[in-house]
């Protein structure tokens, strides 16, 4: 019975869940279609990339509230060098048309070194994550802002993004009756290289040391300090893909983009079954909380939910989901 007990508490979050998505169902049967599903997968995929970056900070006991902010800088950098040579409104009009990979490993290295600048304050100089990460939140904005209020056509959404982005953005591969967005597959080929990383290497099994216990790991040799700031650093950088790939979906980019992502992806972690309290989360599992949670979104706005009345179902669905992290923890001290 107590057996029972415990898998209904550790799984009724996807029943309620899954009994919210039968009534949105039963509202809207239309909202169960191929098209809907193809829509879902895409919004999902950058979501799931910033939710597995998150779940790496989540995992060593931290927090990162500068994902948004941070997805936001490297969004407006990357689309202000992806632009046409024949757009008009270009943010640098005598720069040659460059190829997407340049953009695209600038902003992974600027955003990895901001992310390391995070976990070295958070390592060496011992701030709290949340603090740390809300300091980094406000200054990013802030860089994010003036570099995107610029002259001469400062505070411009930036368009005119190169085509090719675009494309890779919301173009798909049609396998007979089903399109399969071109960003699933690029989400696939992170989740199985991040599967890897956490489950067979060292680094991944430092990861885990460091979340359940952080002076055990320490004393069994693990090098804490410089653990957490290449998972900061990592996290950033995966920030930084998902920019660039949210840049080509919605086809443009300003110091706003981001904004809130990191509820989104801390809210998706904890309904997948990373812990906050560290030292458990899985790759499935972080895709899983995505998935539900963006059927969720998309279909409360599908049958016409008011966008007030969905910011406070996401609330409770977060509170409940930490509510029970926090029951289950307290089950196994």
């Amino acid at each position: 019975m107590d057996k029972l007990k415990r898998v209904l508490e550790d799984k009724i979050i996807y029943l309620v869940l899954i009994l919210l998505v039968i009534v949105i169902i039963a509202i809207e049967p239309k909202f169960f279609s191929l098209l809907n599903f193809k829509n879902i997968c895409a919004q999902s995929a950058t979501k799931i990339i910033i939710a597995l970056a998150a779940g790496m900070v989540l995992m060593v006991q931290g927090v990162d509230l500068s994902a948004g902010k941070m997805i936001g800088l490297a969004a407006v950098v990357a689309a202000s060098l992806m632009q046409k040579s024949d757009y008009a409104y270009r943010m640098y009009p005598h720069l040659q048309e460059l190829p997407i990979i340049v953009p695209l490993l600038l902003v992974v290295v600027l955003c990895g070194l901001l992310g390391a600048v995070t976990g070295f304050f958070i390592a060496i100089l011992k701030v709290t994550p949340i603090i740390a990460t809300l300091a980094m939140q406000l200054a990013l904005y802030g860089v994010a802002s003036i570099y995107f209020d610029r002259p001469p056509y400062g505070a411009q959404p930036i368009g005119g993004i190169n085509p090719t982005i675009i494309k890779i953005g919301t173009g798909s591969l049609k396998l007979g009756p089903v399109q399969i967005p071109y960003l699933i597959f690029i989400v696939a080929a992170v989740a199985i290289i991040l599967w890897f990383v956490w489950n067979k290497t060292k680094f991944g099994k430092y990861m885990y040391a460091i979340g359940g216990n952080p002076e055990a790991a320490k004393v069994s040799g693990v090098n804490v300090n410089r653990t957490l700031i290449l998972v900061y650093s990592i996290a950033a950088m995966l920030y930084a893909v998902a920019a660039v790939l949210e840049v080509g979906r919605i086809g443009t980019a300003t110091n706003n983009t981001g904004n809130l992502y990191e509820m989104d992806a801390i809210a998706a972690c904890v309904i997948g079954g990373v812990s906050l309290n560290g030292g458990i989360g899985s790759v499935g599992g972080i895709i899983i909380g995505v998935l539900i949670f963006t059927v969720i979104n998309y279909g409360l706005a599908f049958i016409g939910v008011n966008m007030y009345w969905q910011y406070i179902v996401k609330g409770m669905i977060i509170l409940f989901a930490v509510v029970l992290d926090m029951r289950k923890y307290a089950r196994r001290k």
